[in-house]
């Protein structure tokens, strides 16, 4: 495998497990150095551990200010400062969520707190950490199709969230343009981690979605660790505000 990475230092958050975990193995693999952050302080340091000598585990809660806030300055003391920033970690609070008449104000706000402010504040200390090196960076968010279309229907509180992410990227690719830093979207599908262990415990359910996936397959963490590489690099260096979609096709119908 090439390393496409030299030379760059990553952060990625949700690395613990799923989908941020291969996204992270990902990175060490293309030769970044790659902090391995969590609000699960031993799944991080698990994770970090397996990948060697190039992974540094990091406990940090994103929906708190504080929390990130001291996450960033610490690396920043062991000259770990990112200059590739992926906002994964995130939430979906299964047997909760719902369509809106039905979805609780408890639930609306955990899942804002971790999904959309939470990517929020990682953003945001994301770029003043590039602004204050000065050498620019990367930002990639992950989305998802219920912010596009019309997945998320009986998912008020996730589908929202997304979206609002999406709208964050954009309006943060453009503001900070110029100052060599670049901000963009994947959005994966139906991908099998434990997050949808509802669904993909559910034979019928599972059966749903994959039908409405073009491919023919659910996706697996794999399926969205080339693009995320490809978007850390240089080869991405004209791309910003952009949504990649890596999910089977779903988006398309």
């Amino acid at each position: 495998m090439t390393a496409r990475l030299d030379h760059r230092t990553a952060l990625v958050t949700g690395a613990g497990s799923g989908i941020g975990r291969a996204i992270a193995d990902r990175f060490v693999a293309e030769g970044a150095r790659v902090v391995y952050a969590d609000r699960d302080a031993v799944a991080a340091g698990t994770a970090a551990a397996a990948a060697g000598a190039l992974a540094l585990p990091l406990t940090v809660d994103i929906a708190d200010e504080a929390s990130v806030e001291a996450g960033f300055a610490a690396l920043s003391a062991q000259a770990w400062t990112p200059d590739v920033v992926v906002a994964n970690a995130g939430v979906q609070l299964f047997g909760h969520d719902a369509a809106v008449a039905d979805l609780s104000l408890e639930t609306w706000n955990r899942t804002v707190a971790v999904n959309l402010t939470g990517t929020f504040l990682t953003v945001k200390h994301a770029v003043r950490a590039m602004l204050a090196a000065g050498g620019g960076g990367s930002i990639i968010a992950t989305g998802s199709p219920t912010g596009l279309n019309g997945e998320g229907a009986d998912f008020a509180a996730y589908s929202s969230t997304k979206g609002g992410i999406h709208a964050l990227v954009r309006a943060t690719a453009m503001a900070y343009a110029r100052d060599g830093i670049r901000v963009n979207t994947v959005v994966p599908g139906y991908t099998e981690t434990g997050l949808v262990q509802a669904i993909s415990g559910d034979p019928e359910a599972r059966a749903a979605i994959v039908a409405r996936t073009p491919l023919g397959r659910p996706g697996t963490p794999d399926d969205v660790t080339g693009i995320m590489v490809y978007l850390a690099s240089a080869e991405s260096s004209y791309a910003t505000g952009a949504e990649f979609r890596v999910d089977g096709g779903m988006t398309s119908l």
